[in-house]
């Protein structure tokens, strides 16, 4: 035992004096003077006063760990808060630092800026300069773009670029005027295939004039030929259209007769048919009446005998209940006795706890 424990006692465990109590193997000693508080007696169990006093031991033994227990929980928490201190210090002084650095660095960190602007802008010219893209461009396009870039005037204002600004000047003027060589080129040739082409497209179209004329003749020839031909036919299939007509009629007729004496069957059929429908749905309601007034029957006495056996086995499960309950309190009351308790005292807990009349403590049934 250490010289802060021999001096303290359980009841005067602080916050003052926790950091020296709670450490490993630090509560030993308590524990140790309360196991040796309680084992130096050995109480008559057979004496009311005997099991009275080991009740009380047990009752000092909870006292005792409530003692240490709290100011040691207390401790704990007053250790959990101390890192989220920690780290809002740390957190405040880190960006108080940041601010300070970027104070600090602020007139370096605007003169970088405004140099990286001026390069860029210089880097940019150049890269204009460099630009001889004159994809689908035509000649006077590029012409233009020529005299643009020659007109660049590169002087001291392009600084220490102005070495390169002309190298890139005198290499782009040299790629576009060869680009525009070759490109007038182009569209000479270009030129000369638009002539052929516009020769070559009048001599089809006259070409196709003429066709255009041979088969206008020719159609109005077949067009006189096939009207001559439809006047033939039509005059035969006339002919053919009015003996066909007339037989047509003379075949109606006789369908016609023939109709009349299927549907007078038919009818005498229809009317034989519903007085058996009729008797059939008459028989038929009389059975299904029959049959409804047997369900009725059944379903009441299977309802009776539900209700029987419900009461039946609502009455059982009370009675089990009550045997589970009446096992259970007795096991506690045993419980309780063996504990140090009179078996009055027992009862009167056991009642107090299943009337839920104690706060917080319940018996599991």
């Amino acid at each position: 035992m250490s010289a802060t424990q021999q001096l303290v006692s359980i009841d005067d465990i602080n916050e003052s004096n926790a950091p020296a109590i709670y450490v490993l193997g630090g509560l030993k000693p308590f524990l140790d003077h309360a196991k040796a508080e309680v084992s130096g007696e050995v109480p008559d169990l057979t004496t009311r006063k005997g099991r009275e006093r080991i009740a009380s031991l047990a009752a000092k033994v909870s006292k005792s760990k409530t003692a240490v227990e709290k100011p040691g929980r207390d401790y704990l928490r007053r250790l959990k808060e101390m890192p989220k201190v920690v780290e809002a210090e740390l957190r405040e002084f880190v960006t108080e630092m940041d601010a300070l650095r970027d104070q600090v660095r602020q007139p370096l960190t605007e003169w970088q800026a405004a140099e990286d602007a001026r390069v860029d802008r210089h880097n940019d010219g150049i890269a204009q300069i460099k630009d001889v893209n004159t994809d689908g461009m035509s000649a006077s396009l590029i012409g233009a773009k020529i005299q643009d870039l020659d007109s660049t005037a590169i002087g001291e204002e392009w600084e220490e670029f102005e070495e390169e600004a002309h190298r890139a000047k005198a290499s782009s003027l040299t790629t576009l005027r060869a680009a525009l060589a070759k490109q007038e080129q182009v569209e000479a040739e270009q030129a000369e295939l638009a002539r052929h082409r516009a020769e070559a497209e009048a001599r089809a179209q006259r070409e196709r004039e003429a066709q255009i004329a041979r088969e206008a003749e020719e159609r109005v020839r077949r067009e006189a030929e096939a009207a001559a031909q439809a006047e033939r036919e039509a005059v035969i299939r006339r002919e053919a259209d009015a003996k066909a007509a007339a037989e047509r009629r003379e075949l109606e007729l006789k369908l016609q007769a023939e109709q009349a004496e299927r549907a007078a069957a038919q009818a005498e059929a229809n009317r034989i048919a519903a007085e058996q429908r009729a008797e059939q749905e008459r028989v038929a309601a009389a059975q299904r009446q029959a049959d409804a007034v047997e369900r009725a029957r059944l379903a009441e006495i299977a309802r009776a005998n539900a209700a029987a056996d419900e009461i039946i086995r609502q009455q059982n499960a009370r009675e089990a209940d009550k045997e589970h309950r009446r096992t259970i309190n007795a096991a506690a009351l045993e419980a309780f006795v063996k504990g140090g308790m009179t078996e009055e005292c027992a009862k009167q807990a056991i009642t107090l706890i299943a009337s839920r009349l104690i706060p917080a403590i319940t018996i599991q049934y």
